[in-house]
Parts: structure tokens; C-alpha cells; sequence
């Protein structure tokens, strides 16, 4: 394997990496999901920052991580969902705002190719929203190892709350000032 090809390889050990997270999470193998969950997350970073560094970034690339990301935050939220560790609102809204990013997406590769290019790229808020997830995922596992965190639930849960929310009015906001920009470019 050559060094161009080990972001995609890396993301594709990270959707790879969901099924044994997923697995110890349902059999209560906390430590074990903890230190799976922290691999992937190691991968994600990595990933952007060879695909940068070594300038061998790929239009598959930037379909696979961010797939990547979303399969294994949802398979996890839905995991702790069922293992009680999550309010079904917080699973709820966190899948509501991925939907419409994934619709969003899917849709823009029917149209103007710009706008699915800006589409591809995350905003600050939605990386900031992707490791407060991140961090969600950890500390919920990490309450099943030590039940007295338990009580920092409803801050983490509001936290995590505010951020899926604001990453998702953000979206929309950037999508709409693009498209009305479009908009116009076309009537000039």
C-alpha cells in the first residue's frame, strides 16, 4: 500500500472498527468499546491529516471519512440508545440533523457541482459538534465503567443538545446563502 492510499485505508479500518464497538457496547464491554471507539477516533485524525500533509487528498476520500464518522457516531448513539446510557430526544435530534445532512448531500449531486463541493467540506460548528459527540460516545461508555459519573449526564446531554441544534441551523444557513447566491449569478 503506498502513502496516498492510507487515508482511504484508514477510513475504511474505522467503519470497520463500528461492529466490535458496537458489539462490546450491547455485551456491556466497556473498556474494551472505550479503547475500540478511541482507535477510531486515532484513524479519523490521522486520516485528514495525511491526506493534507502528504497532499493526497481524493474525492472518495472525502465521501469515506465523513461516512465513516457518521456510521460509527450513529451505530454508537443507537447502541447506547439501547443499552440505556441515552434519551431517545438526544438520539432523536442527533439523527433528525444527520438525515438532512445526508439529504442535503445526496441532493446537491443531482445539481450544481460548486454546491456539492461546499457541501462535502464540514463547517467549524459541525467539527465542533463532531467532538462533542465524540466525547459524549466516551463519557457514556466511561459511566458504564464508573456509574457515578452518571449525575454529569444532563449537562453533557444539554451540551451536545445545543451543538447538534446550532451545526444544523448552520448548515442550513450556509446552503441557503450559497443557493441564493447561484440564484443570482444565474439571472446576471
Amino acid at each position: 500500500m503506498n502513502l496516498s492510499s492510507l487515508p482511504n485505508a484508514l477510513s475504511i479500518l474505522r467503519i470497520i472498527l463500528t461492529v466490535p464497538v458496537v458489539l462490546f457496547l450491547l455485551n456491556h464491554h466497556f473498556s474494551w468499546a472505550m479503547m475500540l471507539f478511541f482507535v477510531a477516533g486515532v484513524t479519523d485524525a490521522l486520516d485528514g491529516w495525511v491526506a493534507k500533509r502528504f497532499s493526497c487528498q481524493t474525492r472518495l476520500g472525502s465521501i469515506l471519512d465523513p461516512a465513516a464518522d457518521k456510521l460509527l457516531l450513529v451505530s454508537s448513539f443507537i447502541t447506547l440508545y439501547l443499552i440505556g446510557l441515552l434519551p431517545l430526544w438526544l438520539l432523536a435530534l442527533i439523527f433528525v440533523r444527520d438525515l438532512m445532512i445526508v439529504s442535503g448531500t445526496v441532493g446537491s449531486f443531482m445539481g450544481d457541482r460548486e454546491l456539492e463541493n461546499s457541501l462535502l467540506s464540514p463547517s467549524k460548528l459541525s467539527k465542533i459538534n463532531t467532538a462533542l459527540q465524540i466525547t459524549l460516545v466516551l463519557f457514556l461508555v466511561a459511566t458504564g465503567l464508573y456509574p457515578a459519573l452518571v449525575e454529569w449526564h444532563a449537562i453533557f446531554f444539554i451540551i451536545v443538545a445545543t451543538s447538534t441544534v446550532l451545526s444544523g441551523a448552520d448548515y442550513i444557513w450556509i446552503w441557503s446563502e450559497k443557493a441564493i447566491f447561484q440564484e443570482k449569478q444565474k439571472h446576471q
